[in-house]
């Protein structure tokens, strides 16, 4: 008898490891994916997150659940991704702004963008067009508005404190040498609310949120931050076009997951994000009048450093502040 007990329990302390490596190597994804979108629904951000969302998850096999996180010019919820599992199950929309306006404005807050998280691969590139509600501000190119401008008192609303529209408004007033008051609203559709209700004098705001304003004729658009015309908008001049000299700012969104994240993870994540970025899913950013972005895997790193560093320069050169 206790030979036999001996041996069963021999055989189970030898059953015993077998079990753990079985349940280590569980495939992933094998529940849902969260997808932190670090400002408010209705922006860009939501919006491409959102187009993004839906065939990642066909790819992955699981939910992915999209979740806002707002505020700090996206620090609050890159503050949550880089807090939560490095185990690819906690994933981030990056924005240009998040890499290249955040590290100056809030140098604090413990987030760094490149050395928290990896770059899973791009989604969009658009502009950021400058509109006036021709009910408070009836002018028609960026030179008019220039010339009220410098006689002072104008008012222009923004998506936020160091978001891609205050840059660029930030960046307008040195080049073309005037100032303005600056009111932050918390998102693009309060911004866009603000100059609908005429509470303020100019905004630049995405193609996405503020063409279909501009289609109504409730907006003027009066030029493109972008070096070319946008597609989405192809008859409104670049602002360069219109007369201010050197001025050109992109806006992008990427995909981002934490950076201690295991390689095998990272791989099958990378996999399924470019497989998502199909046809359908161009077709969907367009749509949204956003231009779908694709930057080969190999050539990340590079475009990354490239575009954080022309950000940080510009957002230096503006002199942008939370004010």
């Amino acid at each position: 008898m206790l030979h036999r007990r001996a041996l069963l329990g021999a055989t189970a302390l030898l059953a015993a490891p077998l079990a753990t490596p079985a349940l280590a190597q569980a495939p992933f994804p094998n529940r849902p994916v969260r997808l932190i979108i670090s400002y408010p629904p209705g922006g860009v951000t939501d919006i491409v997150g959102r187009i993004v969302a839906e065939p990642l998850s066909q790819r992955l096999g699981q939910p992915v659940v999209v979740e806002n996180r707002a505020g700090a010019g996206g620090n609050i919820g890159a503050q949550a991704a880089s807090a939560a599992e490095p185990d690819g199950y906690t994933l981030l929309i990056g924005t240009a702004a998040m890499f290249g306006v955040n590290p100056l404005l809030y140098a604090s807050s413990g987030v760094d963008l490149v050395r928290d998280f990896t770059l899973l691969g791009t989604i969009n590139d658009m502009a950021n067009v400058l509109s006036v509600n021709p009910k408070r501000l009836d002018v028609s190119s960026v030179a008019e508005l220039v010339a009220k401008a410098k006689r002072g008192g104008l008012i222009y609303g923004s998506v936020g404190n160091g978001s891609s529209s205050h840059l660029c408004a930030t960046l307008l007033q040195r080049l073309a040498g005037f100032e303005a008051t600056h009111v932050p609203y918390r998102g693009s559709s309060p911004a866009v609310a603000a100059l609908l209700a005429a509470e303020v004098d100019f905004l630049f705001d995405t193609t996405a949120t503020s063409t279909p304003q501009i289609q109504a004729g409730t907006f003027r658009a009066l030029g493109v931050s972008t070096p070319t015309r946008a597609s989405a908008l192809p008859e409104v001049p670049t602002i360069a076009e219109a007369g201010v000299k050197d001025y050109a700012v992109s806006i992008w969104n990427t995909l981002l997951v934490h950076k201690k994240t295991p390689a095998p993870v990272v791989a099958k994540l990378r996999e399924a994000f470019t497989q998502s970025m199909d046809d359908t899913t161009k077709a969907r950013l367009r749509n949204s009048f956003v231009d779908p972005l694709m930057v080969p895997p190999g050539e990340l790193d590079a475009w990354l450093e490239k575009e954080r560093s022309t950000w940080l320069r510009m957002a230096r050169d503006a002199r942008i502040t939370i004010d």
